[in-house]
């Protein structure tokens, strides 16, 4: 080493770097680079460099060899991590320096290599070196909280020592060499109220009593420090917000010990009579209660309910209040905490006076009963008192009440009521198997306040007697075999009777007198209400007697008894030998006068036939008068009437008279269109051609005009109605073409031209019409 060089540091974990690379390469290795047989120069294996800060470069170390003598030609080469930008050689010297600020954070060490070359030709003179540079830490980063600021919560109320938090500080500084990242945690800010562990930097609660409603929330700031807290150490810092969670530690307050409500007392039940509240300074589901009466409610009048958005409680009715029987009422409402903390001991209460003032209200009249139940006999006279109801006024001056039948639930005006005592009469006869029931509804109304009305449903139940006789349940019509034998069973026939007696019913079938001793027919009770009817003989013949009919007398058990006369139609059939029906027709008597089947199906087939003849012969006769009449739906030419008149202006102001339309040079004319098509086939038209100066309008007006006037085969072939003549004296006269007596060139179309711009052209037309005629 030149004198006046610094020397750098060359120590390794405090060991020499001379005793290094002898304790690394062995002695007998360390002799032979001694004696420098293979390579002529030596130097440090491992240079340690302080990271700095200065403008200026550093010197790291110095290479040298044994070739470098006199005036011998060589230089040094620096190759590896950093060579060239970081660290830089001098090529005569071999002197190493840093040229840019070392950060051990950014890079702890550079591996490089070293070499002597011929200065001219950069031929390597001895093989190539490898060296270490370590960069050796400094206190030059304090700590930093990288998930600061902080947030955390603890309940209040928290005992000393609770743990709320932890927070974590990183120093880059090289936490092996030295103390540069050993921290140390302390508090700034937050004392007396929390606390910090200095090692692993828990936040604690350090003040008994925290309580919410006093305070929410605490600012805690936070330090942390390197070099273990000693003087000259670097230090950051960071917040941590703590906000105090709610508990229950707090009861519901009423607002008042006493409320007190006035209710009318026609107030409808389930309404709101008053409203109560207890505030809680709790916050969230700590804060609400529910509400209930625990005393002064015996009677059940009342009931509160808890509003859990308000947190307030309802009292509402439950029962109907009555002024005259109690007019005030003293309730105890308590409201109660929904959830409570387990070492309170039960939830927190509180609890209030209500007292409810009943006001007196103009009440509608109350009746007796909500429903009636009356009865009367069917039977019963008009103006028969069926019953009756009653109402009272309630209120304390007791208005007279008056009764009313609502005739809405009594259309017919069956009943009626007496006004003033409720009795309620017969109006019209009654019939129970028409209606069995009668609903009506009656009303209370009060003579001083006529809007107070109140309803009862009275139901009155007709009561049956005996008045309709029994008849048969249907119409039997019976069959009877000719070849049946005698006893055998023809119908069974039953009764019914509209009435409905207590005792059930029970009907006596009997013949009526004249018939008891018939030679044909004899009747057996079947004790069910029914009875059958019995054949005595079997000689019965269709030839002889086709039909039979029995009457039977039908008796009820009623009170008094009622009957009635049911006739039995009996007919005598054809039957096969098992008695099954086969025909009960009229043919045995036409047999007998020597007709076959078949001759009758001959003379039905002619009478058709001939039936046939006349309606053909008829229908043809009423084709050939009908008129030739296109009849085409599709023909929309069929009715179609045009009335294109524009008014005759000032002339119409007079009454229409329907003789103008009437022609009366036409009237023993004869006119070629009727409803018929005619017989005359129209002959071709000739063909018209224009002058050489172009087309004669007017020529060829009058031409279409004059064939349509002579073609009776033109359409159309329906009814059209004809206006040919508008009345003798016009002005104008006829603008119709149709059963016109005149031609055009009778006209004078001058006036057309005094009507206005619109019609000069029109009158020019026709104008030269005229002159060409004249010429």
């Amino acid at each position: 080493m030149r004198a006046g060089e610094r020397e750098p540091v060359v120590t390794y974990n405090n060991i020499s770097a001379k005793a290094l690379i002898i304790r690394n390469i062995g002695l007998g290795e360390g002799q032979r680079l001694l004696s420098r047989a293979k390579r002529g120069w030596v130097w440090n294996q491992m240079f340690v460099l302080e990271e700095f800060s200065g403008p200026d470069p550093i010197l790291v170390g110095r290479l040298h060899t044994d070739l470098d003598v006199g005036g011998k030609n060589i230089k040094y080469v620096l190759a590896g991590e950093g060579a060239g930008t970081i660290f830089a050689i001098n090529e005569l010297t071999g002197d190493i320096h840093a040229m840019k600020r070392l950060d051990r954070e950014e890079k702890a060490e550079y591996t490089l290599t070293a070499q002597v070359v011929n200065a001219d030709t950069d031929e390597p003179l001895e093989p190539p070196s490898e060296f270490i540079i370590k960069v050796q830490d400094i206190n030059d980063n304090p700590p930093q909280f990288i998930e600061g600021p902080y947030r955390a919560s603890v309940p209040e109320m928290s005992a000393v020592g609770t743990p709320v938090t932890r927070v974590t500080a990183t120093d880059a500084d090289d936490p092996v060499y030295g103390n540069s990242a050993k921290l140390v945690y302390s508090i700034l800010e937050g004392q007396p109220y929390f606390s910090i562990d200095p090692n692993s930097a828990t936040i604690k609660v350090a003040l008994h009593g925290m309580d919410r409603e006093m305070r929410e929330e605490y600012l805690v700031v936070i330090q942390a420090k390197d070099m273990g807290g000693h003087m000259g150490g670097l230090s950051g810092t960071t917040t941590v917000t703590v906000t105090l969670t709610d508990v229950n530690d707090n009861p519901p307050k009423f607002s008042k010990s006493l409320y007190e409500f006035v209710i009318p007392e026609d107030l409808p039940i389930g309404k709101m009579g008053g409203k109560v509240k207890a505030n809680d300074r709790d916050i969230g589901e700590n804060s609400k209660s529910t509400y209930s009466i625990v005393e002064g409610d015996e009677q059940g009048m009342f009931e509160i309910f808890t509003d859990t958005q308000a947190q307030e409680g309802i009292l509402r009715l439950k029962r109907p209040l009555d002024y005259e029987s109690k007019r005030a009422f003293t309730l105890k409402v308590e409201a109660t905490n929904v959830r409570s903390e387990p070492s309170s001991g039960g939830p927190f209460k509180d609890s209030a006076t209500v007292k409810v003032v009943v006001d007196d209200s103009d009440e509608p009249p109350i009746f007796s009963k909500p429903m009636y139940l009356l009865e009367v006999n069917e039977n019963a006279p008009i103006n028969t008192v069926i019953g009756s109801v009653t109402a009272r006024d309630p209120d304390s001056s007791s208005s007279i009440v008056r009764y009313f039948i609502d005739r809405h639930t009594d259309l017919e005006r069956q009943f009626n009521i007496n006004v003033d005592d409720g009795k309620i009469t017969l109006a019209k006869p009654l019939d129970r198997e028409t209606d069995m029931w009668h609903n009506i509804t009656v009303t209370a109304t009060e003579v001083r306040n006529h809007s107070q009305i109140s309803r009862a449903i009275v139901a009155i139940r007709v009561m049956d007697i005996n008045d309709n006789a029994p008849e048969f349940a249907t119409e039997y019509e019976a069959f009877l075999c000719e070849n049946g034998k005698p006893g055998q069973v023809i119908q069974t026939v039953s009764a019914v009777d509209k009435d409905d007696p207590i005792q059930g019913h029970y009907f006596d079938y009997r013949l009526v007198p004249e018939m008891l001793n018939n030679p044909n027919f004899t009747i057996k009770n079947n004790q069910d209400n029914s009875i059958s009817v019995l054949a005595k003989h079997d000689t019965f013949r269709r030839q002889k007697q086709e039909m039979y009919f029995l009457p039977i007398i039908v008796t009820d058990n009623g009170n008094p008894p009622m009957s009635s006369t049911n006739t039995l139609t009996i007919r005598v059939c054809g039957c096969s030998k098992d008695g099954i029906v086969q025909s009960c027709n009229v043919e045995a008597y036409v047999l007998p006068i020597g007709l076959s089947m078949g001759a009758l199906i001959a003379i039905l087939a002619c009478i058709i036939l001939l039936l046939v003849i006349v309606v053909l012969f008829v229908t043809l006769r009423r084709h050939k008068n009908e008129p030739l009449i296109i009849k085409d739906d599709e023909d929309v030419r069929e009715n179609i009437i045009r009335y294109d008149d524009e008014g005759g202006g000032e002339e119409d102001t007079e009454a229409f008279d329907i003789a103008t339309l009437q022609n009366p040079d036409g009237i023993n004319g004869y006119l070629p269109r009727k409803d018929i098509k005619p017989d005359l086939q129209f002959m071709p038209r000739a063909g018209q051609h224009s002058g050489p100066n172009g087309v004669d309008v007017d020529e060829f007006i009058n031409v279409r005009l004059h064939e349509a006037d002579n073609d009776p085969t033109a359409p159309p072939y329906d009814s059209i109605q004809i206006y040919g003549y508008e009345g003798r004296g016009s002005i104008a006269g006829s603008l119709s073409s149709l059963e016109t007596a005149s031609s055009d060139s009778d006209q004078n179309y001058d006036y057309l031209r005094e009507w206005g711009p619109r019609f000069r052209r029109l009158g020019e037309l026709y104008s030269v019409g005229e002159s060409d005629r004249e010429t």
